[in-house]
């Protein structure tokens, strides 16, 4: 693979390998440096990424890997994410408030989820990737992607719902 072909087909996953790396390291700069690092690797196998049937799946799966070793390394707990969201400039400063603070529960109840349950759904609802894919770059069965997503989905409709009915009743 010639490097024009490499920058057409592999750097245009740049965003979602930061925002999957992100997700997990809840760190900027080491979601930056993992995805550095995963476009060194995917760089140095240029010659044999014409045989991957999917290399954004591939790209993936070594992000993935990345994140998994940091985090072993430090031996940390991965922390709440912080991005930033676009809402339009018509919704009322009230409005934006809420916004803000039902994303900001959304994507607690996400992060306290178990890891392969937090990197299904951010792969599937939030990135847009398909079963097949997700069961490629996870190492899993289709059946399991799924009952892991359908619970990871339960649980944070169940914690919205019992917060959310806290607040309506409390207020």
């Amino acid at each position: 693979m010639k490097s024009g072909e490499f920058i057409e087909k592999v750097l245009p996953v740049n965003r979602k390998l930061y925002r999957f790396a992100y997700r997990l390291l809840a760190n900027r700069e080491e979601a930056e440096d993992i995805v550095q690092e995963t476009f060194m690797r995917l760089w140095n196998k240029r010659k044999k990424l014409t045989e991957y049937r999917n290399i954004d799946a591939f790209a993936m799966i070594i992000t993935k890997n990345l994140c998994i070793d940091s985090i072993k390394s430090r031996n940390r707990n991965v922390m709440d994410v912080d991005s930033p969201f676009n809402t339009k400039d018509e919704v009322s400063p009230y409005e934006k408030t809420e916004l803000a603070d039902s994303v900001m529960n959304a994507r607690q109840i996400i992060d306290n989820l178990p890891d392969q349950q937090k990197m299904i759904i951010q792969l599937r609802d939030i990135e847009g990737y398909s079963f097949e894919e997700i069961a490629e770059i996870m190492d899993l069965n289709i059946n399991t992607i799924r009952v892991n997503l359908s619970r990871a989905r339960k649980k944070v409709r169940d914690s919205l719902t019992k917060k959310y009915d806290y607040e309506l009743k409390r207020n």
